[in-house]
């Protein structure tokens, strides 16, 4: 059975000479699966009314473990903002019931931000059916088939954060093949 991007490497293996086929396949394959992951994310996302930004705000509370809590300047560092930025995204967070935010006794100036049971739900419930849809996508592979998979991709991953493998500002050899995506 023939998928996609069978057909669109028969097209260029005629075309370029050089190509690698089954590299190709590879990698054209990988690209799809990334798409396709990211759509039945942001699909969750957009049926359970959260934001991406602000489940990825859950998401940080909840995996700094029990009491579930953080200062800003953690919270920012870890999402990657400024501590300014932060503070504007908070307050629709609050106001949603997602979070509260506390100042310490004995220092004002001191802010915890922690989830409260409704951010707890809404992760849990925005988590369950990620899990669900990316099981369903799964389901296509024998068990066996998945742990040779997540093993053959833990090797790719560990060759890109080692600096092994070409990153995005590496060129590679020159070629035009969009036309066939």
């Amino acid at each position: 059975m023939q998928d996609s991007v069978d057909r669109h490497v028969a097209v260029w293996a005629r075309e370029l000479d050089w190509l690698d086929p089954v590299k190709e396949a590879i990698v054209a394959r990988l690209a799809i699966l990334g798409r396709h992951t990211a759509q039945a994310r942001r699909d969750v996302l957009d049926s359970d009314g959260l934001k991406y930004w602000q489940y990825k705000m859950l998401l940080m509370l909840r995996r700094s473990g029990p009491p579930y809590e953080s200062s800003p300047s953690q919270l920012a560092e870890r999402l990657g903002l400024t501590r300014g930025a932060l503070s504007a995204r908070l307050g629709a967070v609050e106001d949603a019931g997602l979070i509260t935010r506390t100042h310490e006794t004995g220092d004002r100036r001191r802010v915890r931000v922690r989830l409260t049971e409704a951010g707890h739900a809404a992760f849990e419930a925005h988590a369950a059916a990620e899990d669900a849809g990316e099981g369903t996508l799964l389901a296509a592979l024998t068990e066996e088939e998945r742990r040779t998979l997540a093993d053959l991709l833990r090797k790719l991953v560990l060759a890109a954060e080692s600096g092994d493998a070409p990153g995005p500002t590496s060129p590679g050899p020159r070629r035009s093949r969009s036309a066939g995506r």
